[in-house]
């Protein structure tokens, strides 16, 4: 944990007092005293230092609010076939801490439709796995995730009013010659929407509905990787091509 996070309700007459897991990690893991100086930031807003003003028990109180460091909104969106729960719950934390702006949990004909039932799409549920990506990466901004439980309705209505946002919007799909730099070459501006399939990749009669749309097909190589693979590889290539 790189950062203690918490909601701008929680602060009362510019103090904040800690009973979860960010009590317990400063008064475990960090073995923090009153005085104590701790990176905090309010969950989408800034982020700044606070002091430990007094610890009780697994209680901890903060005060000293210092909050002037805005985040930068990310520069990239992902549209990602539901994967099965075990795997989106990484995929939930991996989004944060990479920095993703929206995530769009979509459907396809390769997804199993039992997993749009899972206990893990209950809207507190996703926000934990965030704050868990937030709290490593020492950033504040939550990905805002929208679930899609139709994809003819997302790519053909949806698509066409999100595209006007975005530099290139672009799909994962193999053997089509082209890398990220093929379409994107450096040095990068603009906000980039990546569309990434479920296990199996997807058919194609999706493909060409989302080409239809503006959505360019890409591969990433002659390796078939996992979806939680996928997503670091391709955010951390983007940055790279921002970078250069």
């Amino acid at each position: 944990m790189n950062i203690i996070l918490f909601d701008k309700d929680e602060i009362e007459n510019g103090a904040v007092l800690l009973t979860d897991h960010s009590a317990e990690h400063i008064i475990k893991i960090l073995k923090s005293q009153p005085g104590a100086t701790l990176k905090t930031g309010i969950i989408n807003g800034p982020s700044g230092t606070s002091t430990i003003t007094r610890m009780s028990g697994r209680t901890v109180e903060l005060s000293t609010l210092d909050h002037c460091r805005q985040p930068a909104p990310p520069p990239v969106d992902i549209v990602l076939a539901l994967p099965r729960p075990i795997m989106l719950k990484r995929v939930l934390a991996q989004v944060a801490t990479f920095g993703v702006g929206r995530l769009f949990l979509i459907n396809s004909s390769r997804v199993e439709k039992s997993f749009f039932s899972a206990s893990l799409l209950q809207p507190e549920k996703i926000k934990q796995r965030l704050l868990a990506g937030l709290e490593q990466a020492g950033d504040t901004l939550l990905p805002r995730v929208s679930i899609e439980t139709r994809f003819r309705p997302f790519v053909e209505d949806s698509l066409p009013h999100l595209a006007k946002e975005y530099r290139a919007m672009l799909v994962a799909h193999p053997d089509t010659g082209a890398g990220l730099a093929d379409i994107l070459p450096p040095p990068l501006n603009g906000r980039v929407l990546l569309v990434i399939g479920p296990e199996g990749g997807w058919i194609d009669f999706e493909v060409e509905l989302l080409r239809r749309q503006g959505v360019l097909p890409f591969d990433l190589g002659p390796r078939i990787l996992r979806v939680d693979s996928v997503i670091p590889s391709l955010l951390g290539q983007l940055d790279l091509l921002r970078r250069l």
